[in-house]
């Protein structure tokens, strides 16, 4: 029986793709054949780029270099300061385990200097050892310093103070000076943790979306700032701008990033947008569409005439998006993972993602919230405390379903990406004209030489795309036309892949598959089993050179057969089994498994007991102290498969971190630490404070699990495990009921709708929220989660607000465990009526029935999900 954990059916596809048309596709072609010219010197004055063991960075104008060999990363932001300092490790781990090779993250000035001269490096705001605790989980990290960042904080970033006393983003003395000031800070932090000391600190990026023109602006203003950061020591091999939106720049001095969105929540439209460019493949610019830009270009920047000599890097293609007040996008994890193979195809050298790990602003000293808003002159109206972004890990560091989605394509870019990272864009003899067309087929390849890649896109966010029936494709390469499959197929609405043309699997030649490549593992002389990952609807084929034919061992019913010149594979029934064999006289064997699409967004690749391993599982998984860590929401149940076998029994135990019981104090919305003792409180409440902080995120004793075998499943050995049940219980009793809400008023600098003054909140209704805190001792975590219909939603303890969220159909969730030592006494959630009159987006799925009432505010239900974690030492 195949090895699954969810019971969705990719043929559900095909099903809903004739609601969305057909297109007679027929042969799709692609001219493949010209040579493509060597890559150029990349016009880029790197920093130092050798560590101090010999290791190189490099780059030249179409892909990154390590060790002079292509590489393409996967880059991930995380924004330490909106995260509790207990959580860092382990959620860095986390994306370490999801495919994330980079992790980047802004320093936002006021979040560090909020009170002229008085620095803050400390506990949620420690830089130095948030970078450290990177490098222990294996990744490299990009530092965005400012010193504006936007990232939807309160000025972009910059104090109050600075931005009310001086001009900002130019080369006034009076604000460089200060930039100059900040930049020590944040070189005094990095200090030995760059790539050139050992560190892994391999970028800086300046400034952020900067198109702003004028004497002591533009290139001027980004050159004085890489001086600034060089003189403060910031000494790393590459330095970047984003480069959309007309953003300028001294060309040689740094390189443009770039990024795409699948919607525009900054946008002021209050219906469905048409079709956006992020689904549509790019063969002669790399910016992707409006992303948000809060200044306006007047003039193309420079990103746009540097495109031949810089290599194409990404680092904000949306992995969520941020709700605002006048429009709340949902995105599905389709709507997010389906611009891979479209990025990738346009020849992306880099994928940076924004945000990978969503997060919680903290708060001013004296209570000032630090969001972008209308209030403080912002373009958008964001949430207080959330910044939840629909990430692929939540704030909590909930697993989501998008982050299932883009892994197996992490995994093919760290086994693959050397490969394709060489490879040069080629355009169909067909494309879609204009985004909004539906009906062409949307695909591009990647080659070099006979060696390739085939991109296919054909879901685009909130329209059905036309079902390409009866497709082939034919692609020219130099020494030869590949037509793939063998026979036509039907490419459903919705799906979207990656297939390979001429791939090399340990001296093997794969002429092509109808499958995903995901993994390659070399087990040394024991040979090479290469992972792939069937296509949704799409039988798979795999075809090898004729002169193999008898070298080539079907399993479990599949076919080898002569046709067209090649070795043909057919009638594979996707599963964790071997798929096929390849016994060549005097070379080892090459092992072929092609997963089923669920199962590969269940994969994952870890170092584990001594050597690289795959691992199958529906839970959440990371290796962290050796051993294999797993956390299981909602559900007691634990099951995985490890494929090569471990060499002994494994061993499993649940180390759930101890649930405090007093409240901590800080500046963070959910922090932890012990300002009791500095604010004046008496001794006994300051050392109950240290004594919650002390046992915050510290495992009690290891209690051991029974884990059983539950044999093979294919070539994976399988385990299972259960913990005791936990049904968790909250109670909720209406405190206050709901008032008229005031209209919503009209203005802003984006002239729509702009979220309730402060004095208008007196109109939400309020809940007390009871969560017995005994209840939750044992779990790793507890998700309170909160449906309800209004316009805004806030979660109080007493006075102090913990969370808030626009209401938008999206599951408003909230974790516990960093607020633990609050729940001896009753929450309270507060939540402002929603006008049926409100000039707000609003997904239609999310549209509530006002039945002719003028406003809504209602709690459907509270629950608290538990959080099960488990330990694995092999």
């Amino acid at each position: 029986m195949p090895f699954l954990f969810s019971r969705r059916s990719g043929a559900a596809l095909i099903v809903g793709a004739l609601a969305g048309g057909v297109a007679g596709a027929d042969t799709l072609s692609i001219d493949a054949s010209a040579a493509a010219p060597a890559p150029k010197a990349a016009a880029l004055r790197m920093g130092s780029s050798v560590a101090p063991n010999g290791d190189r960075l490099g780059a030249n104008a179409r892909y990154l270099t390590r060790n002079g060999a292509p590489w393409l990363p996967v880059m991930g932001e995380f924004h330490y300061s909106r995260t509790p300092a207990s959580q860092w490790e382990t959620e860095l781990r986390k994306m370490k385990a999801a495919g994330i090779d980079i992790v980047a993250s802004y320093v936002m000035w006021n979040h560090h200097e909020e009170l002229a001269g008085q620095f803050d490096w400390k506990g949620n705001r420690d830089l130095r050892r948030f970078v450290q605790l990177a490098a222990k989980a294996g990744l490299d990290v990009v530092v965005r310093v400012g010193p504006w960042a936007h990232a939807e904080v309160r000025y972009g970033g910059v104090p109050d103070w600075v931005v009310n006393a001086m001009p900002t983003r130019s080369n006034d003395p009076q604000y460089m000076a200060l930039v100059e000031k900040l930049y020590a800070q944040i070189g005094a932090q990095l200090k030995g943790q760059l790539w050139k000391d050992g560190g892994r600190v391999i970028g800086i990026q300046l400034e952020n979306e900067y198109n702003i023109d004028g004497p002591g602006k533009g290139a001027a203003h980004i050159a004085a700032l890489k001086k600034l950061a060089l003189k403060a020591g910031m000494d790393v091999p590459y330095y970047t701008v984003t480069g959309w939106d007309g953003t300028i720049y001294p060309t040689g001095e740094v390189t443009p990033v770039f990024g795409g969105y699948p919607d525009e929540p900054w946008g002021t439209s209050t219906s469905e947008l048409p079709p956006k460019e992020t689904y549509a493949f790019r063969f002669d610019t790399r910016v992707s569409g409006d992303l948000g830009a809060q200044t306006a270009a007047h003039a193309p920047g420079t990103a746009e005439t540097d495109k031949d000599v810089t290599p194409f890097l990404g680092a904000e293609y949306g992995a969520g998006l941020p709700f605002m007040y006048r429009r709340r996008t949902v995105v599905s994890a389709d709507d997010i993972a389906s611009m891979l193979p479209v990025q990738l195809g346009s020849g992306v050298n880099l994928m940076g993602y924004y945000m990978f790990h969503g997060g919680r602003n903290p708060t001013g000293l004296g209570g000032t919230s630090m969001e972008e808003s209308s209030l403080s002159g912002g373009y958008n109206d964001t949430t207080m405390i959330s910044y939840d972004f629909q990430a692929p890990l939540g704030p909590d560091g909930q697993q989501r379903k998008v982050l299932e989605k883009l892994r197996p394509f992490h995994l093919f870019l760290h086994d693959f990406g050397s490969r394709l990272a060489p490879m040069t864009v080629r355009k169909p003899d067909a494309s879609p004209a204009t985004p909004d067309d539906l009906k062409t087929a949307r695909f591009a390849v990647r080659s070099e030489g006979d060696r390739g890649f085939l991109f296919v896109n054909n879901h685009v966010r909130q329209y059905p795309m036309a079902a390409q029936r009866g497709t082939q494709f034919s692609v020219k390469l130099p020494g030869q036309t590949i037509t793939l499959p063998s026979t036509p197929v039907d490419i459903a609405d919705g799906a979207y892949f990656i297939w390979p043309l001429n791939l090399d699997l340990d001296g093997v030649n794969l002429a092509y598959a109808t499958a995903q490549p995901l993994a390659l593992l070399d087990q040394g002389k024991a040979g090479v089993v290469a992972v792939f990952g069937a296509s949704a609807g799409v039988p798979v084929e795999l075809a090898f050179d004729a002169a193999l034919a008898a070298q080539v061992h079907a399993n479990g019913g599949a076919r080898v057969a002569l046709s067209g010149g090649r070795a043909l594979v057919s009638g594979v029934q996707p599963g964790a089994g071997a798929a096929l064999t390849v016994q060549r006289e005097g070379k080892r064997p090459l092992t072929v498994v092609v997963l089923t699409a669920e199962q590969s967004q269940q994969l994952s690749v870890a170092e584990l007991g001594g050597q690289r391993r795959l691992i199958l599982s529906g839970q959440q998984t990371y290796v962290a102290g050796g051993a294999l860590q797993m956390r299981s929401t909602g559900s007691n149940k634990f099951r995985f498969a490890v494929y090569p076998a471990l060499s002994g029994q494994p061993t499993a135990s649940t180390a759930s971190p101890a649930w405090a019981a007093a409240a901590p104090g800080g500046r963070h919305a959910i922090a932890t630490g012990t300002a009791a003792a500095s604010s004046g409180k008496d001794a006994g409440a300051a050392a109950r404070a240290k004594a919650a902080a002390d046992s915050q995120g510290k495992p009690a004793a290891g209690q051991r699990v029974a884990l059983r075998s539950a044999g093979n499943d294919g070539i994976f050995q399988a385990f299972d495990a259960e913990l005791p049940v936990r049904d968790l219980k909250a109670s909720v009793t209406p405190t206050r009921a709901a008032q008229e809400a005031a209209p919503i008023v009209i203005g802003g600098g984006a002239k729509a709708a702009v979220q309730p003054l402060p004095e208008n909140f007196k109109a939400a209704g309020a809940w007390q929220i009871n969560v017995p805190r005994e209840q939750l001792r044992g779990l790793d975590d507890a998700l309170l989660q909160i449906d309800f219909v209004g316009d805004i939603g806030r979660l109080y303890s007493g006075t102090r607000m913990l969370d808030d969220w626009y209401y938008s159909g999206y599951q408003w969730q909230f974790g516990l465990r960093q607020a633990s030592a609050l729940l001896d006494q009753p929450l309270t959630v507060s939540v402002l009526p929603l006008r049926a009159d409100a000039p707000i987006y609003l997904p239609k799925e999310a549209r509530p029935d006002f039945a002719g009432q003028p406003q809504i505010a209602t709690m459907r239900g509270v629950s608290v999900i538990p959080v099960y974690q488990l330990r694995v030492a092999p």
